[in-house]
């Protein structure tokens, strides 16, 4: 029972993606301002499917393709974009500039870390600064949404779509900040404790995607201003 419960953690990158994405084929009419959650979600099944089958079949892959590292770093970054237009795009948004200049900010941050720091394409280990970083930069991105709805004091704000998936989100972003920041180096340290830690990661993806399929539902009845 534990192992079948640990697999199904395993693959849960990939599994838990189906629920929202199910859920979308019956309510294929979002607003368009979810449409990059919607490309998200689809890009985040392809990578993390990918991810999944190249440690599957790593023995039988050859050297330079049996790590599944550099999937991980195009994953944070698609997921850093994506959101990124959400929050600048989404109704009633407001600190639209400080959202742009965070994230001009990111992306030099992008350029200087894989530039002088870290190698992008490290099959060895996954880009515990850049995990971190995305998590760090999107927690600020939440914020001013919930500052905005507290400055506009609207309920309505507040049980919209945009208000679940932004929680989603919040929620995932806090439990896994200190996950990224010390998954490698705890790798060294203790690596049953880092797959234990990563188990973690997992449950707060699931929790994640619950929350964006709760946000499908009610955008189907959510009235948007025009």
């Amino acid at each position: 029972m534990g192992n079948l419960l640990l697999s199904a953690l395993d693959w849960s990158e990939v599994w838990a993606l189906l629920i929202p994405l199910l859920v979308l084929l019956f309510h294929p009419k979002q607003p368009n301002h979810l449409k990059p959650v919607i490309i998200y979600l689809w890009l985040a099944l392809l990578l993390n499917s990918i991810i999944d089958l190249l440690w599957v079949f790593k023995i039988y892959l050859p050297a330079w393709l049996r790590s599944n590292n550099p999937v991980y770093n195009i994953h944070s970054v698609a997921r850093f974009i994506c959101f990124s237009f959400f929050f600048i795009h989404y109704p009633k948004a407001s600190f639209v500039k400080l959202k742009k200049l965070l994230a001009a900010a990111s992306l030099l941050f992008l350029f200087i870390n894989f530039l002088f720091f870290e190698n992008f394409f490290n099959p060895q280990q996954l880009s515990g600064n850049l995990l971190a970083a995305e998590a760090y930069l999107l927690l600020i991105y939440c914020m001013g949404y919930y500052l905005t709805a507290l400055r506009n004091d609207s309920a309505d704000l507040l049980t919209g779509p945009d208000f679940w998936i932004v929680t989603g989100l919040s929620i995932y972003l806090v439990i896994n900040f200190f996950v990224f920041l010390f998954y490698i180096p705890m790798l060294d340290v203790d690596p049953v404790l880092s797959v234990n830690m990563w188990n973690v990661h997992n449950i707060a993806f699931i929790i994640f995607c619950i929350f964006i399929t709760k946000a499908f539902y009610v955008a189907a009845r959510y009235k948007y201003p025009v």
